[in-house]
This record gives structure tokens, sequence and C-alpha cells, in this order.
């Protein structure tokens, strides 16, 4: 395997990962949904399954937190990699900040430089 190979097995991963991790969100979240729909069609009290729902939505907010931590490691990656000099590399959806700074389609936060004609 070539450098860059082994640089896009570890970005697809990664790319697996987070999506992976997105999609759970995604499920629990439903589930909860499900939990709460079915007691309202079943006419039970709001007291009746609180205990299962406090624990999937503990669940959520597990995965909120292993979603933190793949996010800060995507960014620890990005920083190794341009500090060995590889410059950039891109694997999955490419509309991302640059810097980890810039939000997804807004303004570079105040202070920093901007490009003009």
């Amino acid at each position: 395997m070539d450098k860059s190979e082994v640089i896009g097995s570890v970005a697809s991963d990664l790319h697996a990962t987070e999506k992976a991790i997105d999609t759970a969100i995604t499920q629990a979240t439903t589930l909860v949904q499900s939990m709460i729909g079915a007691r309202t069609a079943l006419q039970l009290s709001p007291v009746s399954g609180a205990g299962s729902q406090a624990k999937a939505m503990e669940s959520i907010a597990a995965l909120s937190t292993a979603r933190d931590a793949i996010v800060a490691c995507h960014a620890e990656l990005q920083k190794d990699h341009r500090r060995m000099g590889w410059g950039v590399y891109a694997v999955g959806p490419v509309n991302k900040p640059d810097d980890w700074e810039t939000p997804i389609g807004g303004t570079p936060p105040k202070g920093h430089l901007t490009r003009v004609a």
C-alpha cells in the first residue's frame, strides 16, 4: 500500500464511524418517539414507561458524547495530517470547515482576515 491508500483507508473508516454514530442517534431518537407514541395510543399514564424512556434518553446523551469525541478525533487527525506535510485530503462529504473554527456555510469568526478582490 502506498501512502495515499493508507490515508484513504483511515479516512474511510473515520467517515464510516461518524456516519454510524449519526445513524445510531437517529435510531435512538426514533425509539423515544415510538415509546411516547405507543404510550399515547394505549392511553397510558406518562408515569408508565418513564424509567425505560429515561434510559433511552440516556443512551442519546451517551451517543452525543461519542459524536463529540469522534469529531474531536477527526480534527486531531486533520492536524496530524497537515503537521506531517501531507496537505489536504478529503473522503466523504467535503462540505466541512477548513480550520474547525469556521462554521459550515457561515462566516469566519470575528477578527479573522478575509481575502478580497
